[in-house]
């Protein structure tokens, strides 16, 4: 009989936190690698890259043509189990601006029902700087809520208070002997980077040098992203790729 590989990472206990403060704001990050702000009514969600198999294709690349389905399919999952008021997707939601216009009949009328009964807002990626009308939601730059700025690249100039993506941060740790490497949310209490949500997203090490000015580093936490739990990983057992 086969057994689950054990998932490797830090045990829970009574003491691990189940919340990451932003900025004073409390809010949940989920293993799925999306964040509800409860406060706010809010989910948010970075770097879905719906369509990137296609834009693959395009080029002469193939890979299996199914990742924006599996992309909406997980996001439609959380959804389904937080009914969120609002979701904000920030940023390089299509690996092309030109792929919102080709989404497949039966994609796009997942993504309506999605948004559906609730506020959905789209802000611009460096991979989808416009976004057409028929993607429905609200299309921004960046969204400012209670204080805290929602945009895709963080700004190294920017003394904290925002909620970004683009560098799709994983982290790396040594466990019982053993290298796990996730994806993670990157914080240090004041600025917070998302982890890609796409299933053909890849990942950056949070030791990289891109992420040097972001973060106050005796303060930065990986939250890594298990099968069924996120876990609070200090900066300082991070491990370089």
């Amino acid at each position: 009989m086969l057994h689950p590989k054990p998932d490797l990472m830090p045990e829970s206990a009574p003491t691990l936190r189940s919340h990451i403060v932003v900025a004073g704001q409390r809010m949940q990050p989920l293993a799925a690698g999306a964040l509800y702000w409860e406060a706010e009514d809010t989910l948010l969600v970075a770097d879905l890259h719906l369509e990137k198999g296609a834009a693959f294709a395009a080029l002469g690349m193939l890979l299996p043509p199914y990742d924006t389905r599996t992309t909406l399919e997980r996001l439609g999952k959380v959804i389904r189990a937080l009914d969120p008021g609002r979701v904000v997707a920030l940023g390089d939601s299509f690996h092309r601006s030109e792929c919102a216009e080709t989404l497949a009949e039966e994609d796009a009328r997942l993504l309506a029902k999605l948004q559906k009964g609730r506020e959905w807002y789209w802000i611009c990626g460096n991979h989808d700087p416009r976004l057409p009308a028929s993607v429905g939601g609200t299309v921004c730059t960046t969204l400012t809520i209670c204080g805290v700025t929602l945009r895709h690249e963080p700004l190294e100039y920017v003394s904290g208070r925002e909620i970004a993506g683009h560098l799709h941060p994983v982290a790396r740790i040594a466990r019982r002997g053993t290298l796990i490497r996730r994806r993670c949310f990157a914080t240090d209490g004041e600025r917070l980077v998302m982890p890609a949500f796409g299933a053909y997203a890849g990942g950056l090490n949070l030791l990289d040098a891109a992420f040097g000015a972001l973060f106050q580093r005796h303060r930065l936490e990986a939250w890594m992203m298990g099968r069924a739990d996120v876990y609070p990983v200090l900066g300082s057992l991070l491990l370089p790729d």
